[in-house]
């Protein structure tokens, strides 16, 4: 039955498959082009005006058609991801690039079960995310009293914050904050609680994960902001009985990334794209991330149409086990050796680029935005000026987004690998300043299909999956020819610009979250 499976998905992923491409191989023998400002504008504006949300909206398809065809999801590890990974393999071969598997090892999760119930004084139904990585609780879940841990910036970090005997046999509610979400599990588990549930600290759904299989300690899951702060004025009139099932599968899977890179190109000036081809086990994941990963393929297959060899070697990348916390693009960057790191030139990923309430968020490389972790790498504040001025030159708004570490540039910026990217907006609510700016809908999710399974083919903005599939064409055709604006100091002006584009609310992508 299992094979049968396979061998279905396979011909889903075959019947998919466009026409063979041919990708010229032959070297410029050594000679750089004469003028490479001149060589990347001419490619940059032809694979602008080839790459089209229209022509990549066919990938959607294909993996909708996967997913369709493997219990709804592509999740890592699973036969959807398996034909997904397939399908991208084999177009990119027929295009003419040097393409390549890298498998690695992890621990595939899949939530069986997620319920949380008031049972006294007044019974509701609470809804509540496992947390990737928790401790199950039995069949049928566990039945005990509520205990609140009081309310800080760092709420449920340290055990003082469980009082002697107050969290024994009992259910933890802790607000999100000043500490990983492991920690406050295993401080709850080590006060006595038999569960935890951990609420946000602002608005949107809260999908976390503890890190690793070894860190669950108790059953653990997530509540938005509202429901976390109801719980509290609950135990504030006495006494709180809840009902908590989180079970989760765990076990020991192998899955793969997919690279694929010019054949030509000096390998020393590596130009590397990325996006992760997984799903969540909840949906197909069409705009988490297909919209990235169509993106990126339809590019890669345009700039092969181009039959030139760049002057830089371009490697694409599609990324398994992102939603487990980033374990492929981890695995990747883990693998290369020092020489090898030096060679990559800049890494730009693409994640959630067609977000239906969506804004055009452009990581903030040089922290002009004064918001969260510090500036990425040397290089990185001039890879954003390079997007943020192919946006301004077609009249295109953008906001700043925060390296929070929270998809697949953070392995790369860890090794100082400058970085850079675009996405449109997960979990977090959009603003009133946004929805002027953008459009949509304020008060609403950038995408309200995150992590579910309403994440499909309806679950995709056009504009904004044109726009910033334009943004990977554009760097692609600059950066095969020339790098020089990496060592460039970014003009004052343009800094200041951003800053002042970026200093709304911020909200990026949240894989990998785990605080």
């Amino acid at each position: 039955m299992h094979a049968t499976r396979r061998r279905s998905l396979a011909v889903v992923a075959a019947t998919t498959l466009a026409a063979p491409l041919l990708l010229g191989a032959a070297p410029h023998h050594g000679h750089p082009p004469h003028d490479p400002a001149k060589e990347a504008a001419k490619l940059s504006r032809q694979l602008v005006r080839e790459a089209s949300a229209k022509d990549a909206f066919r990938h959607l398809r294909a993996f909708q058609a996967i997913a369709d065809a493997s219990g709804g999801h592509r999740a890592a590890g699973s036969p959807g991801h398996e034909a997904s990974a397939a399908y991208v393999h084999q177009l990119l071969r027929k295009a003419g690039y040097k393409v390549s598997y890298q498998s690695f090892d992890f621990v595939y999760t899949e939530t069986l079960a997620e319920k949380l119930s008031v049972v006294s004084p007044t019974p509701r139904e609470v809804p509540v995310k496992a947390m990737t990585y928790t401790k199950s609780t039995a069949p049928g879940g566990v039945r005990a009293a509520l205990a609140a841990v009081p309310d800080s910036d760092a709420a449920g970090c340290a055990a003082s914050d469980y009082a002697s005997g107050t969290f024994t046999g009992k259910i933890a509610l802790i607000k999100r904050g000043g500490c990983s979400f492991a920690e406050k599990q295993a401080a709850a588990g080590a006060a006595g609680a038999v569960g935890a549930v951990i609420y946000n600290n602002t608005e949107g759904v809260l999908s976390g994960t503890l890190g690793d299989a070894g860190s669950g300690r108790i059953p653990t899951g997530g509540l938005v902001q509202e429901e976390g702060e109801k719980l509290v004025a609950d135990l504030a009139r006495g006494e709180v009985t809840v009902s908590l099932e989180i079970r989760e599968l765990q076990e020991e899977r192998t899955t793969r990334n997919v690279l694929a890179e010019t054949r030509g190109g000096n390998a020393s000036r590596t130009v590397m794209l990325g996006a992760h081809l997984d799903s969540v086990t909840d949906g197909p994941g069409i705009n988490d991330n297909g919209s990235g990963s169509a993106g990126l393929l339809e590019v890669a297959l345009e700039l092969a149409r181009t039959h030139k060899t760049p002057a830089n070697k371009i490697r694409f990348a599609w990324w398994s086990a992102e939603e487990n916390g980033l374990l492929g693009s981890e695995a990747y960057v883990a693998k290369l050796s020092q020489a090898q790191r030096d060679k990559i030139a800049l890494y730009l990923n693409f994640d959630m680029i067609a977000s239906p309430n969506g804004a055009q968020f452009v990581f903030d490389g040089d922290d002009s935005d004064g918001v969260g972790e510090g500036p990425g790498p040397e290089g990185s504040a001039q890879l954003e000026h390079d997007i943020t001025a192919f946006l301004d030159s077609r009249g295109t708004p953008h906001i700043g987004a925060d390296f929070t570490g929270r998809s697949d540039y953070g392995p790369f910026i860890e090794v100082g690998i400058p970085s850079g990217g675009t996405d449109t907006g997960a979990e977090g609510i959009k603003t009133a300043a946004e929805a002027e700016l953008f459009g949509g809908t304020a008060g609403v999710a950038y995408d309200p299909c995150y992590h579910a399974a309403c994440d499909d083919l309806k679950n995709v903005d056009m504009a904004h999956f044109d726009t910033n599939i334009d943004v990977i064409a554009h760097a692609v055709g600059t950066y095969a020819y020339d790098l020089r604006s990496l060592t460039r100091p970014v003009p004052a002006a343009a800094a200041t610009a951003e800053r002042s584009a970026g200093s709304g609310p911020l909200e990026g992508h949240a894989h990998g979250i785990t605080r």
